[in-house]
């Protein structure tokens, strides 16, 4: 690394253990990692006791690239996204997600006062992140981060995630097209459920892993 790329990442870093400290403080078991392995190894671990391991959809998820490393050491994979599923395989999928020992999802936003701010189209993905699965394991990569309050965190979302996954899932939205929100009302929006996890749920056991790369959209 050069010195620009090390001070870079040091900035980052220091972001991401803000936000993780703020993440402890509303009741979140937390780890910064500083690689993509130790947040893949985490999960590895993480994953020792279940049997049924949920995946969200995430791309963050998919980056560290674990799905193959669990499905190889035994675990039952509940991946609704294979494309060779019919509309009814998926659904039974998602619904089974929501009761799986293991949920990994990603994040749309993470203030750096703790706050874990999500967007769905559908739900299942914000529905399996509150209560259901024995744990849950949340990636949030370092360009999720948010410097300001939860509606810039939506803001966020809106203009850097949704246009992306979008124009990735082949959604007639206006934003696939443009690259921009427009607060559309069309038939296949993607922004229909909108969360906010402030503090810990009660009952479900959830670990951030704030990660020092870019996850995601």
């Amino acid at each position: 690394m050069g010195m620009t790329e090390d001070l870079t990442n040091w900035t980052h870093e220091q972001k991401c253990l803000k936000a993780v400290a703020a993440l402890e403080k509303n009741g979140f078991t937390t780890l910064y990692c500083p690689t993509l392995q130790s947040a893949a190894e985490y999960i590895i671990a993480g994953a020792t006791d279940a049997v049924t391991v949920g995946f969200g959809g995430s791309m963050s998820v998919v980056s560290l690239g674990v799905e193959q490393k669990l499905r190889e050491s035994g675990k039952e994979i509940l991946n609704h996204a294979p494309a060779t599923f019919s509309r009814d395989e998926k659904i039974e999928i998602m619904r089974r997600q929501l009761t799986c020992d293991l949920f990994l999802s990603g994040c749309n936003a993470l203030t750096l006062n703790g706050e874990l701010v999500n967007i769905d189209a559908t739900g299942n993905r914000a529905g399996a992140m509150l209560f259901g699965p024995r744990r849950v394991i949340v990636v949030v990569g370092r360009n999720k981060l948010v410097d300001g309050t939860v509606q810039d965190a939506i803001t966020r979302v809106k203009n850097w995630a949704t246009p992306p996954n979008a124009k990735r899932l082949n959604f007639k939205t206006p934003c696939a097209s443009s690259g921009f929100c427009s607060n559309c009302n069309s038939p296949e929006r993607l922004c229909r459920v909108t969360t906010v996890i402030d503090r810990k749920p009660r009952l479900t056991d959830i670990h951030v892993l704030v990660v020092n790369a870019e996850l995601g959209f």
